[in-house]
């Protein structure tokens, strides 16, 4: 990306309050503010155990500290997550949280609870850079990126309305954990945004903070060429691509992005992501889409396409909403489309829907006041 487009999206300053956020801030920014403060570098080292471990907002509560300092620090600085504008719970558990921004934008965040593990699903950008056919969230434009305070704020929303953080200084064990995976699947691009999506991850994984692994954090990409290798080889987490077709015709029609990066530039990078073996997979989600992309032709060819990557195929039944023109492949389609996959020795199963009853369905996210505003425009053209 270049850096007058990163310029442009750019997020923010924080205009309504003086005081400067501590979240989203590196250890290396955060030891620099404790300079600028006159403080030792181990206050740093304080501070990042009270926000990121503890999950403190209040520094008067932050007893380790001296009663002058905090005084200090209240006067001059916030701990501050996004603010929620609704919760909603679907009826299979799955959560969703529509977030106020500082400067009034939105963005949604989903939970989905299973028997083995807990999905966090984190936004990166408000709106979104592409304009995927068959995805709700394509539909709004983009606003801006994310930065790194609102990223990681999401996992701490999450965190707080989950009852997550210790209430003492023993750590959470992991195997006791409600959020034990995060997937940058949520609304944008996340390799438009990179620096800040680098900078969030780097403390959602560190060992005395929020101590997220690695191998349990995946990153989704509709095709960002050449920021994936920077990506691997930075951060080493798990990548995704949202591949969705297996000829350049099908894929630039619905995906756009596929006229700048096309399928052989695309693959290629995959098979040069660090770190890929195949304990270690690449995982292609492919949205299943009525006589689009479904037919055993199709699958033969994605086949062909994924010939010397270590890949995982997940087939997505496709989640419609409110002026959605795709539909939904057969049931007994996908399972063939599946079946073929399988014979093959690629592992493809089918991902179950949840949240679709509150919009949380994978391609459905869209800030509420986006919804609101197209219907009020709808409403007074109708007028």
């Amino acid at each position: 990306m270049s850096q007058s487009h990163a310029e442009a999206f750019a997020p923010p300053r924080e205009a309504d309050d003086e005081r400067r956020n501590l979240v989203g801030l590196s250890r290396a920014e955060l030891a620099a503010v404790m300079a600028e403060l006159g403080e030792k570098p181990f206050r740093a080292k304080q501070l990042w155990h009270w926000i990121y471990h503890r999950g403190e907002t209040d520094f008067a509560a932050m007893t380790t500290l001296s009663k002058d300092f905090r005084a200090r620090l209240t006067e001059t600085h916030v701990v501050r997550r996004p603010a929620v504008n609704q919760a909603l719970i679907s009826k299979d558990g799955t959560r969703k949280w529509l977030l106020s921004l500082p400067d009034g934008q939105e963005v949604e965040t989903v939970y989905i609870p299973e028997e083995d593990r807990g999905t966090l699903c984190v936004s990166s950008q408000v709106g979104c850079t592409l304009t995927c056919k068959f995805c709700h969230t394509g539909t709004q434009r983009l606003v801006r990126n994310l930065s790194p305070a609102e990223i990681v704020g999401q996992i701490m929303v999450a965190r707080d309305d989950l009852g997550e953080w210790p209430k003492d200084d023993s750590e959470v064990p992991a195997e006791g954990r409600k959020i034990t995976n995060i997937v940058l699947m949520g609304m944008g691009e996340p390799l438009y945004n990179y620096d800040n999506v680098a900078t969030a991850m780097k403390i959602a994984m560190d060992n005395e903070g929020l101590s997220i692994s690695k191998r349990k954090i995946t990153l989704s990409t509709s095709g960002v060429v050449p920021e994936m290798e920077h990506c691997g080889r930075e951060l080493d987490v798990n990548l995704a691509v949202s591949l969705h077709a297996t000829d350049d015709e099908t894929r630039s029609k619905i995906m756009p992005i596929n006229n700048k990066y096309p399928l052989k530039m695309l693959l290629d990078a995959c098979r040069n992501y660090p770190g890929t073996h195949n304990a270690r997979r690449i995982t292609f989600e492919y949205v299943m889409l009525k006589g689009v992309n479904d037919s055993d032709q199709d699958a033969k060819r994605l086949i062909r396409l994924l010939k010397d990557i270590p890949a995982k195929v997940n087939l997505i039944p496709f989640n419609p909403w409110p002026g959605s023109f795709f539909e939904c492949s057969d049931a007994a389609r996908i399972k063939r489309f599946a079946d073929i996959l399988s014979a093959a020795h690629i592992s493809s199963p089918v991902r179950a829907t949840r949240g679709d009853d509150i919009l949380a369905a994978c391609g459905q996210l869209k800030s509420e006041s986006e919804r609101k505003k197209k219907s009020e425009r709808a409403a007074a053209a109708g007028a």
